[in-house]
């Protein structure tokens, strides 16, 4: 088995300056890292606490800009959402027609604003992608590289098993929220899966809280039906507080001639993070495939490479365009719809 498996996506050749709404921790912990890593020119910046939009432009020598009117007036430029879902469709609405666009997910708060979303996209001819970067993390791009090659045959099952503490404390602002755990956590497992598989027929699926958090759900529980030859399971419990050692973020995929083991390591010990792990047995033993970066911040520039690659014409396809990205939103809005309703009914036991 070789390891010379596609990390990252080339760069684009000739890039445009980036123009970032949002001036929040994932822009200074991912975006901005990972694009000058990359060697992309961040533009400027806006934010509608000009306070952090001014601090940020100087922290990074970029422009700070005092209205979105005016971000949006920047040019020939890339532009980068990274808002709150309810700040996309305004923003999407004042960009000049037919620009390059990469949108923060969730694709809005639910499927009538990703709906709403795509609908602006395709009166307005935006070239626009949804930033759901797991897809371009080095290990997922690896895993699909080892898949397209054959190596793992057809896949026939396909485990996600999450025993996490996560630290909800870190993001106050998500204690309000109705939907929390799938609409922005694994709706990035969910849109990896439907990358790797396709789409399913339907999901079976629970989503609940936890008596120690405030937060609406924590803890997801998913079956995602492609018939009858492929399993495909969820096991996600971000409330395993207690200690290290069973603690897991892990996915399984087994196919008909190899198997495939990920450890995606920023979720544990989160901020800080542990290392990827990828290992791939095609029947003569696990091998360790080195991995040339992480999921942050490696995956946002590789998302950024490939629309920017996209808008130049060098590449002919979107990856995760809006058009793909409303499928896992209504993927997650049907697995919101299968936790609400009832089970279905167990006899009982004759008298």
């Amino acid at each position: 088995m070789t390891q010379n498996f596609r990390q990252h996506w080339p760069k684009a050749t000739d890039p445009k300056p980036i123009v970032i709404f949002g001036a929040g921790s994932i822009v200074t912990d991912a975006h901005l890292p990972a694009y000058a890593r990359a060697g992309y020119r961040v533009a400027g910046v806006f934010d509608p606490d000009l306070d952090k939009t001014r601090d940020l432009a100087m922290a990074h020598g970029i422009a700070a800009y005092g209205s979105p009117q005016e971000a949006a007036s920047a040019g020939d430029v890339v532009f980068d959402l990274a808002t709150p879902p309810a700040a996309i469709a305004n923003i999407l609405e004042i960009l000049p027609e037919g620009s390059a666009v990469l949108i923060q997910k969730p694709m809005g708060s639910d499927l009538e604003e990703a709906t709403e979303i795509l609908q602006i996209c395709r009166r307005r001819k935006l070239k626009a992608a949804v930033n759901f970067q797991l897809r371009f993390a080095p290990i997922t791009l690896a895993l699909q590289d080892a898949i397209e090659r054959g190596l793992l045959g057809d896949i026939v099952d396909f485990d996600a098993w999450l025993a996490l503490d996560t630290p909800w404390g870190l993001w106050k602002f998500l204690e309000p929220l109705p939907r929390v755990e799938i609409s922005l956590h694994s709706i990035h497992y969910l849109d990896l899966i439907r990358g790797l598989l396709g789409d399913p027929k339907g999901i079976h699926a629970k989503t609940l809280g936890h008596p120690s958090s405030k937060i609406a759900q924590t803890r997801t529980a998913a079956i995602l039906d492609y018939g009858d030859e492929l399993r495909c399971a969820l096991s996600i419990n971000h409330n395993h507080a207690f200690g290290r050692k069973y603690q897991a973020c892990e996915f399984r995929i087994c196919g008909t001639r190899g198997a495939a083991y990920l450890q995606l390591g920023v979720n544990l010990d989160y901020p800080k993070g542990e290392a990827d792990i990828l290992e791939i047995n095609t029947g003569d033993g696990w091998e360790t495939v080195t991995l040339s970066g992480t999921w942050f911040p490696d995956a946002f520039a590789s998302r950024m490479s490939q629309l920017q690659r996209f808008a130049s014409g060098e590449d002919d396809t979107l990856i995760g365009s809006v058009e793909d990205a409303w499928s896992t939103m209504a993927l997650v809005e049907a697995a919101y719809e299968s936790s609400a309703s009832e089970a279905h009914p167990i006899a009982r036991r004759p008298q």
